[in-house]
């Protein structure tokens, strides 16, 4: 089955060409990074208008490359949520409106399950189950994954989100947006053990996660000690951010009886996180699994591919009756998702 992927949550337009039986054929992604950056964070109107302007480019941009048209489309996979209301409409409207047109079903894609699921198109996918951990934008959580579509959540972050407080953090240095790359690397340049911050709920013996504290901690040393510091300062709480997170996951992991985990979602490009999660896990017999680099933040071949895995499961069904109406869910819980 070849599908067509879209992803359009937030500030990144994504396209994708999925084959069930022969894997990623193509895919493209404008990211909107320097339009907002001049506003210091994400405006959503902006990003939906941008939207508009690139998905179909995109879509041709893909199917160029792949060699195919759009009538050896077998179905269309969308971003349904969550995300920005106004952005997931544009993603949600188009694929929509082609399936339609091409009398081929669609499917809404949970956008958290597309980036836990972006391991398995590398050339050594993990076998389920696994634990996962999500670390992207807004969401950083831990799952036990059984299947597609078979999620229990294990623990969550109470305030901020590991993505949430790298950029914060990343804004009270003076490094822009987004953060989270920039204070990576001047993280590298510094040194980690000068400061001590705190590594909330380290020791809260279950699985959830809290990062605003450690936000906090590094405001009141940046009006301590100054921007002179920023190396030192953005070192310290990368140690301690990534501490916390793999101390947590393999914790689930011993608490599941899970040997592969897999860490998916923009932080978990974050090479002192690699690093030190990869050599901690392999100590404990654990097989650690990540998405390509390009495929850790938002992209229309995640998209692609879970949507795949759930339109090969209903090819025996029976065809729906054609309907225009759709909506998008920008607050969706994953772990309320059917299994395939």
């Amino acid at each position: 089955m070849l599908v067509l992927g879209v992803e359009s949550s937030c500030d990144e337009t994504g396209v994708a060409l999925y084959d069930s039986a022969y894997g990623l054929l193509a895919h493209a992604l404008y990211s909107q990074i320097a339009m907002h950056n001049a506003y210091g964070g994400v405006v959503p109107e902006l990003a939906s208008r941008d939207h508009i302007r690139r998905v179909l480019p995109l879509t041709r941009q893909v199917l160029a490359e792949s060699g195919r048209t759009l009538a050896d489309i077998d179905g269309i996979a969308y971003t349904q949520g969550p995300g920005l209301a106004g952005a997931l409409l544009v993603g949600a409207g188009m694929a929509r409106a082609l399936a339609f047109a091409l009398n081929i079903p669609a499917v809404g894609v949970h956008h958290l399950e597309g980036h836990m699921l972006s391991p398995l198109i590398s050339d050594t996918p993990p076998e389920f189950p696994f634990v996962a951990l999500l670390v992207s934008g807004g969401h950083t959580q831990l799952m036990r994954v059984s299947g597609v579509g078979r999620y229990t959540l294990l623990g969550e972050t109470l305030d901020d989100a590991a993505g949430e407080a790298f950029d914060k953090t990343a804004q009270l240095l003076g490094l822009g947006y987004p953060g989270g790359p920039a204070l990576s690397a001047l993280a590298a340049t510094g040194d980690a053990q000068r400061f001590s911050l705190p590594r909330p709920m380290l020791n809260s013996g279950d699985f959830d996660f809290s990062f605003s504290g450690l936000k906090t901690a590094v405001l009141t040393l940046v009006r301590k000690v100054g921007l002179g510091e920023a190396a030192d300062i953005a070192a310290a709480f990368q140690r301690a951010a990534v501490e916390v997170l793999v101390s947590k996951s393999l914790a689930a992991c011993a608490h599941s009886g899970a040997t592969r985990l897999v860490v998916a979602g923009g932080v978990g490009a974050n090479a002192h996180l690699r690093e030190r999660l990869t050599r901690d896990a392999a100590a404990r017999g654990i097989s650690v699994f990540y998405p390509r680099l390009e495929f850790c933040t938002d992209n229309g071949a995640m998209i692609a591919y879970a949507g795949a895995q759930r339109l090969v499961s209903q090819q025996n069904s029976p065809p729906a009756q054609a309907d225009l109406t759709f909506a998008v869910k920008p607050r969706w819980e994953l772990a309320t998702l059917d299994a395939v």
